[in-house]
């Protein structure tokens, strides 16, 4: 299968980027990343080359990432499907696989799993707050909202998807023509998708980027295949096995992590401790006396997290 990956970020998501990045050549993925991005490219490029309309950077023989500057004035996670399409229209046409991952991810498992995955389709993963039944207040008022203006909610969930990850064949592409639509139709009830969204989950439409994929789940007529909340390593107790998401809170490559735990009593996530371990190869995230320090901090708050649990 011919596969492309793509992402999007700004500001200091770079530093995410890198290690997720790092984490996909560790589980044998060869090929191009495609990263859509604001403001300025990332410190660490070194050797990379300008081309008609982006920049190229091969950090190992066999990846290559291609960075793509965006002129949008969509919060970026609202702009997913815009890229996703743009991607392949414009990138990677022969692509039978496209896949986009957020950049506070880490690939906890062998590539060739996505692939196969994708063939049962369109691949999703449960959120944090993941149970969401069929006749929940909140689908009931999209269905509300959105019925009148035709759109047909086809297939009954009782899990509600995470917008930090979607996997797709050729075949399931019309999904995201799918999910734009229903971006339309959100805008057109008056959300702003120039913002991430949150705050008071009783609307309908608070969290935008979720609500409208999980919107486009119920009404398209693609077939989707979920996995659980082991699929993000979102599940009290560990045993995440396929992606570590850092979603909410504050990113791993933010935090001091020693402060953290002796102030809040909160040790090291796994999501940190996965960001960590990829920091370094192909990718060289960090300078060799910052990632010294940095780990060190992660070895000590993990040390006294262990003491006190």
């Amino acid at each position: 299968m011919i596969s492309a990956i793509c992402t999007l970020f700004e500001n200091d998501y770079h530093l995410g980027l890198g290690a997720w990045a790092n984490s996909l050549y560790a589980h044998g993925y060869r090929g191009t990343i495609y990263a859509g991005y604001r403001g300025n490219l990332p410190p660490w490029l070194t050797g990379a080359k300008p081309a008609d309309g982006f920049t190229e950077f091969t950090p190992a023989e066999g990846l290559t990432l291609r960075f793509i500057p965006l002129a949008t004035k969509l919060h970026l996670t609202n702009f997913k499907p815009d890229f996703m399409l743009e991607v392949w229209r414009n990138h990677c046409p022969q692509a039978e696989a496209l896949f986009y991952f957020d950049p506070d991810i880490t690939i906890l498992c062998r590539w060739t799993f996505f692939e196969e995955w994708v063939e049962a389709g369109v691949a999703v993963c449960q959120d944090v707050n993941g149970w969401m039944p069929d006749n929940h207040p909140i689908r009931h008022g999209w269905r509300k909202l959105l019925q009148p203006a035709d759109l047909e909610f086809r297939t009954r969930f009782e899990t509600y998807f995470n917008g930090g990850f979607v996997g797709l064949r050729t075949e399931d592409r019309v999904f995201l023509n799918d999910w734009r639509r229903v971006q339309t139709l959100m805008q057109n009830c008056g959300v702003d998708f120039s913002v991430i969204g949150f705050g008071d989950r009783t609307y309908p439409f608070t969290c935008r980027d979720q609500d409208a994929l999980n919107i486009t789940c119920m009404a398209t007529g693609r077939k989707i295949s979920p996995l659980g909340q082991d699929g993000m390593d979102f599940q009290h107790g560990g045993g995440g096995y396929v992606m570590s998401h850092a979603a909410g809170g504050t990113k791993p490559w933010r935090k001091r992590m020693l402060v953290n735990m002796i102030a809040k009593g909160s040790p090291p996530s796994r999501a940190d401790k996965c960001f960590y371990s990829y920091t370094q190869h192909p990718i060289r995230v960090f300078p060799a006396a910052a990632t010294f320090w940095r780990k060190l901090d992660l070895l000590l708050a993990s040390a006294i997290g262990r003491y006190i649990r």
